[in-house]
């Protein structure tokens, strides 16, 4: 019965590494070159002309509609440098982004994040998240207005503002900006940003005229390009938002081109957006005016991907003016800064905008724990290690339970051979007997499954946590581990670097994957060997298949897994002792050297 319980422990565990592996894992290493690729084709597209793939100028707005986008007329140059320079701008500056506003639309399309760089190297170029629309990655957030025959031509995508007052923004130092349409309506925007990235952007609409007016507030994200590399089933890229009743929406890139097109109810509170992996760009609508939100896909001109919202109508009287608020957030999902956004601004379920999947009851509690403990150690893989003995002191209890159990059955080990010799030829009769031992010696045999059973929910979690938390990207550890978000950089197949060649992916086994499965091996060797040819040659090679199956998982995750192993060996050998079982590690690997007798012996 142990060794069956050891085999199907065995399988159980291998179908979850795999299931992992297929169909929630996506290799980190592929990060650094999914962001590169970005970067890459934003620089690509310097060579080619604006006009390439532009979107037809539109200026008029259809009533009661999201106005198009306008053309460009193949006169602005595509490479990023030259589209900024093509446009009037006011710089940004603040402790985290840097940038400009184009002044054609009051359009935010240039922001850089300060703190996060390419690759772990400090001096590697700063994201790029907001471009140009002359770009292919342009990607921008705009704020305007639909309006009628009676308000006159109405801030939109190709209006110029002029600028009131200072010329830079900053967190201290807001910006006017100014239009005044022939119709007597004037328009002022202050826009104002926070130490992170959210702006408050504040329309004033004063109406100069004879005549009340009504007029609809719009705001859009768009997108030209999408993630080079797709994501991953454990994490949602693509358009995002919270609204109405039917609450969190997310719209993969490949289903928002294939439906065009969702149009959840209307809403009067909420955000939406367009969200990656570790960056988002969301807006916040006004609560003065109940919003029509939208998801999609356009395939005119240029194919572009959309969240925008459309107010319902305000009047404004004659002489009077009317103030709107919408807030953009542009930045780095970092979990302090959303949740503070969250309940500062008020902003319904803002902390949605992180994936934190369906298991959020154990994966936010697991970053809260690996987070308290960083603050306080000051390095994530001090943290990650510190989390796994807290976690192990947590279920010492059950654990204790079980390998006392098992200890147990190691004891009674010699009755149950006798019970197989005896009804060797009877497997009910030797069910009963063994169900009578287990009986009479308090034996559970399916204790022993815990262990491995709460291990499971754990390793999820922090795969989890690693994978989509900002936080640990580009977080090291100590010697050759730089981030503990991507995989061991080294190889023992070309021996951890001395060799001047980079071994294969699928050879790529760094360092600390060795040290897992060195780690798994002893762990496994703790029990006896099984009888079974087919069993104990599992039992041999297990460790080597994950060895090689781990090596691509992030450093973080494997780092746990040894540290685990170690502290579950430790666990085991005492309690083994203190119940006076045999610890069969030392003779099992004493067995692995020791002369095998041949047929002739």
């Amino acid at each position: 019965m142990e060794n069956n319980r050891n085999f199907f422990i065995t399988i159980a565990l291998s179908v979850l590494i795999l299931t992992l592996w297929q169909v929630f894992y996506m290799n980190p290493r592929i990060e650094a070159q999914r962001e590169t690729a970005r970067i890459e084709a934003s620089r690509e597209g310097e060579q080619k002309p604006a006009s390439e793939g532009a979107a037809p100028a539109t200026t008029a707005q259809q009533p009661g509609a999201v106005p198009n986008l306008p053309g460009t007329d193949g006169s602005t140059p595509a490479g990023r440098e030259q589209a900024l320079a093509a446009t009037r701008r006011v710089p940004i500056d603040t402790p985290s982004l840097q940038g400009s506003i184009n002044l054609t639309g009051a359009r935010l399309d240039d922001l850089q994040l300060k703190h996060y760089h390419l690759t772990v190297d400090k001096d590697s170029p700063e994201i790029e998240l907001l471009n140009p629309a002359a770009l292919p990655s342009g990607y921008f957030a705009e704020i305007g207005f639909v309006g009628n025959a009676e308000t006159g031509t109405v801030p939109g995508p190709d209006t110029v503002w002029s600028v009131e007052g200072n010329p830079t923004l900053t967190p201290s130092t807001p910006v006017t900006l100014t239009y005044t349409n022939d119709k007597g309506l004037t328009f002022k925007r202050t826009i104002s940003v926070d130490d992170q990235y959210m702006f408050t952007v504040s329309d004033t609409v004063e109406n100069e005229g004879s005549a009340p007016v009504t007029l609809s507030n719009y705001g859009r994200v768009t997108r030209f390009d999408k993630p080079t590399v797709a994501s991953t089933y454990v994490l949602h890229e693509g358009l995002i938002g919270v609204t109405g009743e039917e609450g969190l929406q997310e719209h993969k890139y490949s289903d928002i081109e294939k439906n065009k097109q969702y149009t959840p109810g209307k809403s009067t509170d909420g955000w939406l957006g367009i969200t990656d992996k570790y960056w988002a760009v969301t807006l916040v609508p006004t609560e003065k005016q109940p919003f029509q939100p939208r998801f999609a896909y356009f395939e005119d001109g240029r194919h572009r991907y959309q969240s925008d919202y459309l107010s319902d109508p305000i009047t404004v009287a004659a002489g009077q003016s009317d103030t709107i608020q919408t807030l953009v957030f542009a930045g780095a999902k970092e979990v302090a800064t959303i949740n503070a956004y969250e309940k500062n601004r008020d902003i319904r379920r803002f902390d949605l905008l992180i994936d934190w999947g369906w298991f959020h009851f154990i994966t936010k509690p697991m970053f809260w724990l690996i987070d308290t403990l960083y603050k306080f150690f000051g390095n994530f893989g001090v943290a990650i290690l510190a989390t796994t003995v807290i976690v192990k002191a947590i279920f010492f209890p059950l654990a204790n339970k079980s390998y006392k159990s098992m200890a147990n059955m190691k004891k009674v080990q010699p009755k149950m051979m006798e019970i197989r010799e005896k009804y060797a030829d009877d497997k009910m009769k030797q069910q009963q007997a063994m169900m009578e031992l287990y009986k009479t010696e308090k034996i559970n045999p399916i204790a022993g499954c815990w262990p491995v059973l709460l291990q499971i929910p754990v390793f999820f979690a922090l795969y989890k946590v690693l994978y989509i938390t900002i936080e640990m990207r580009h977080a090291p550890f100590f010697g050759w581990i730089h981030d503990l978000a991507a995989p061991d950089p080294t190889s023992l197949f070309n021996l951890f670097g001395l060799l001047p060649f980079a071994a294969p992916a699928f050879l790529h086994i760094g360092i600390w994957p060795i040290i897992m499965g060195i780690t798994m091996f002893l762990q496994m060797r703790m029990n006896p060997t099984p009888p079974d040819p087919t069993q104990a040659a599992i039992f041999t090679w297990m460790p080597v298949v994950f060895t090689f199956m781990m090596a691509g998982f992030p450093a973080g995750l494997v780092v746990y897994w040894a540290w685990n192993n170690l502290l579950s060996i430790i666990q085991q050998g005492v309690i083994m002792k203190r119940q006076g079982a045999k610890i069969e590690l030392w003779d099992n690997l004493a067995a692995l050297f020791r002369k095998k007798p041949s047929p002739a012996e």
